[in-house]
């Protein structure tokens, strides 16, 4: 089949294998320009491996740490008439860009919430890779089957107290608009926080510790993002922002379990990037438009795998002095919120409609790097051939 991009809201219903794999390359190419981290990394699970942040961490373990790593993540088969998801192929190209590198690679597809998840994942450690010496938690999914009670939960997300009217940007359309917000219920709070808050990640490792599969000086981190008081009303004074601070609680739980491993875990708070998970956020699409559009005229703009790559260089490597805020979380957002680019956003904010859209922000940027997590949009692949999308099926 001729495989174009199928664009459904905030979603893409089709992923190119050519394409995806062009996007793993690229990111392995970048990491080996800023050669070698200097590190005692060498052991690594990703939590959430197959795309946007865990997925450039794998890459950044492997490729710039020389580590072993082992993915997880949930992802649709491509069958005969239908792609799979972009993670699919993802993993697929890391794995043989891995394999032919000499470095082990596996990845483990399926629920990674469940206990059958940690299970296979004890297994496969202790069968062919060793103690964890780093645990990466970058998990994004929009709901949790509990593994104790069974419920099933789904995140909402909503501002708390009141309605909240913002700007927003329909991607498609390229229209600014308004947004109403409705606010969020006790109940739904609750469940946001279950979805995306810290107990799984706090079930991780003990389930982990438990089975002696920790490294002494064991590490994990959870990705997270707090942004600028532009977009607090949606992802910190709400939902997001509730199950974020359960994401520090956990982290200070984590942290005293390991004590005796002289193991920490941290929260690390990212910039704004285009993932999945951000593009189907109220106003995140406008902010990280207008963002993106003053970051790259001032030559201070990251990709993703850019972004990740500073992190484990300045913040993993061996002997780094770790950029903390007054919580104990790692701090990567620290470009985006320098005064001089959000004195520009804010400046922009309030003047930009749908007339000056393109003068004022990075719209076309926002739409590339969007086909580019689904493998469209790479010079090198012929977009017009006949592929098969079972392409390195093996189930």
């Amino acid at each position: 089949m001729i495989i174009k991009p199928r664009i459904r809201g905030f979603i893409c219903t089709t992923a190119h294998p050519v394409g995806c794999a062009a996007h793993v390359n690229e990111q392995i190419a970048y990491v080996q320009s800023k050669g070698p981290i200097a590190s005692d990394i060498k052991k690594v699970l990703v939590i959430g491996s197959s795309g946007g942040y865990g997925l450039s961490s794998r890459i950044v373990a492997g490729f710039g740490c020389g580590a072993a790593t082992l993915g997880v993540s949930f992802e649709k088969v491509p069958r005969e008439n239908k792609t799979g998801t972009a993670g699919w192929y993802n993993n697929i190209a890391y794995e043989q860009a891995a394999q032919g590198a000499g470095l082990y690679a596996v990845t483990l597809d399926g629920d990674a919430f469940s206990d059958e998840m940690k299970d296979r994942v004890v297994e496969t450690t202790r069968a062919g890779m060793g103690k964890i010496d780093l645990v990466i938690y970058s998990l994004a999914s929009p709901v949790r089957q509990h593994p104790k009670t069974g419920k099933l939960h789904r995140s909402a997300i909503k501002p708390l107290g009141e309605a909240v009217q913002m700007k927003s940007l329909h991607v498609e359309r390229g229209e600014v608009h308004q947004v109403d917000l409705e606010p969020a219920d006790e109940e739904e709070t609750a469940n946001t926080v279950a979805v995306m808050g810290g107990e799984d990640w706090e079930f991780w490792i003990e389930a982990l510790k438990d089975a002696d599969v920790l490294a002494d000086g064991f590490r994990t981190l959870a990705f997270t993002y707090i942004g600028s008081d532009l977009t607090w009303p949606i992802y910190w004074h709400a939902t997001l922002g509730k199950a974020k601070e359960d994401l520090d609680r956990a982290a200070g739980v984590i942290s005293a379990f390991l004590e005796d491993l002289n193991g920490e875990a941290r929260v690390a708070v990212l910039k704004a990037v285009v993932t999945q998970a951000s593009s189907a956020i109220p106003v995140v699409p406008l902010y990280a438009s207008l963002l993106f559009r003053v970051m790259k005229d001032k030559g201070l703009h990251e990709e993703v795998v850019q972004h990740i790559q500073r992190l484990f260089a300045t913040q993993l490597a061996s002997g780094v002095t770790q950029r903390l805020d007054d919580q104990g979380r790692i701090r990567m957002d620290d470009i985006e919120l320098t005064d001089e680019i959000q004195g520009e956003v804010r400046r922009r904010w309030p003047l930009v409609d749908t007339d000056n859209l393109e003068e004022l922000a990075d719209l076309e940027g926002f739409r590339r790097d969007f086909l580019k997590i689904f493998g469209f949009g790479f010079a090198s692949v012929d977009y017009e051939e006949d592929l098969d999308p079972t392409l390195g099926r093996d189930v």
